[in-house]
């Protein structure tokens, strides 16, 4: 038995939630290993929708213990208001269910007005197409070492001192932005009213996990956003501002890296990504419009509408690389039905130049152009597909063709937002 890290190979939104619900049958454990509350998850069970934002989407199966780990930047407030969202639909989440690492970073109030203060600058360069929800800001205290930690917020005698040191570089900092000051007891202020609320969740994250890999549980470890948002890896300066490939999973869970199995990438067939940056198979076009339409293509939780593009084989290929994925989760399949031709990026022309790789300089980035093949679509339906036997002839070619451009095989096929519509080639957990 493998545990199994699931991660997005392109730009985030792939169908992670519905992939990690799925797996989760197997799983005893689900770990969010990076992000924060900026990156939503969306499940379908039965009739029931449940969107999620910063719990691992294992909360909803009972039986399944949760797990936020270091990795993670947490925002109390938000936790306290998503697990009282989540009750009010019939989910029990209690300490038993729920471990949150004791030295996950906190999000507060300074840091959302922070990034939502850079986020609405005029100045050239600077928007990134955050969320505004802290997340950067809060990743760069804990980077400054300046962070406030839930750990310490079982100790209120040391906040003082704490919350003086967070002062020292956010005073200086608002005064040159034209931001209001904010006073040491407004801050402690806001840590103690949500502190009775979060604290029974805490607990050595790394400790119960590594007894629990020892006691042959198995691990489900579940990304946020996409590899293509990579702080060292992704399309830079327009990325989140953690690891998000596989390897985070073993620092963000505090787990060593020989715990890690199997490697599980999620990607759309075509692609999308929200916000600034590069994009080189966007169509502006009404074929992108179309994809965006009956892909449903909005945020979780901004409601954001995503850019749309043909599938880019030149960059999940890279993702396959840099996460080490050894398996792919083919969604969205469906989304394709009924068109004539269909295309895919197999390389770039830069300058002239045909390259197989996306290059690292922000300017190059942005000039690189598409170099497409087109294959033929299909007229029959794939939706709700669930045995190869399904499927056209035609959409099992545009599969296959897949596998051979992005150099991995596919290992899970998904048809449709519901659970059950999943076509199993491998068993990340057993394979």
């Amino acid at each position: 038995m493998a545990n199994v890290v699931v991660v997005g190979a392109q730009w985030g939104d792939e169908g992670k939630g519905k992939i990690v619900d799925w797996l989760s049958i197997e799983a005893d454990i689900v770990v969010r290993f990076q992000g924060g509350h900026n990156a939503g998850h969306t499940l379908v069970i039965g009739n029931q929708t449940y969107k999620l934002a910063l719990l691992p989407s294992g909360i909803v199966r009972p039986g399944k213990l949760s797990v936020i780990g270091n990795g993670v930047v947490v925002d109390p407030q938000h936790l306290v208001e998503e697990i009282a969202k989540l009750s009010g639909q019939g989910i029990t989440i209690t300490p038993e269910n729920l471990k949150i690492a004791e030295n996950v970073p906190l999000i507060l109030g300074l840091h959302r007005e922070l990034d939502a203060h850079r986020e609405s600058s005029t100045v050239e360069g600077v928007k990134i197409g955050t969320t505004k929800r802290g997340i950067g800001p809060a990743y760069e205290d804990k980077v400054g070492r300046r962070a406030i930690r839930l750990m310490d917020l079982a100790e209120p005698d040391t906040l003082d001192q704490k919350i003086a040191r967070l002062l020292a570089h956010h005073e200086p900092l608002r005064r040159g932005l034209g931001l209001e000051p904010i006073s040491a007891a407004a801050i402690r202020a806001e840590l103690e009213a949500v502190a009775p609320k979060v604290l029974p969740y805490m607990t050595a994250t790394w400790d119960l996990l590594e007894n629990a890999r020892r006691a042959g549980k198995r691990i489900l470890f579940e990304g946020a956003q996409g590899a293509l948002l990579d702080i060292d890896h992704g399309t830079y300066p327009f990325v989140t501002s953690s690891n998000t490939v596989a390897a985070n999973a073993a620092t963000g869970s505090g787990l060593g890296p020989k715990s890690i199995g199997y490697v599980l990438g999620i990607a759309k067939a075509y692609t999308t990504r929200v916000g600034g940056g590069p994009f080189p198979t966007e169509l502006n076009d009404e074929i992108g419009q179309l994809i965006g339409d009956r892909g449903h293509e909005y945020g979780v939780n901004t409601g954001r509408r995503r850019r749309c593009g043909w599938f880019d084989a030149v960059l999940t290929r890279q993702t396959v690389k840099t996460c080490g994925i050894d398996g792919i989760a083919l969604t969205k399949l469906d989304i394709l039905d009924g068109f004539a031709e269909i295309k895919v990026c197999v390389a770039y022309d830069l300058d002239g130049q045909r390259i197989d790789r996306l290059p690292g300089a922000q300017a190059a980035q942005a000039r690189v152009k598409p170099i497409y093949e087109t294959i033929e679509g299909w007229q029959g339906t794939t939706a709700g597909a669930r045995s190869w036997a399904d499927l056209p002839a035609q959409a099992i070619k545009y599969v296959r063709r897949i596998e051979e451009l992005i150099e991995a095989p596919v290992a899970l096929l998904s048809t449709s937002p519901e659970r059950a519509d999943t076509i199993l080639v491998h068993d990340p957990f057993r394979d």
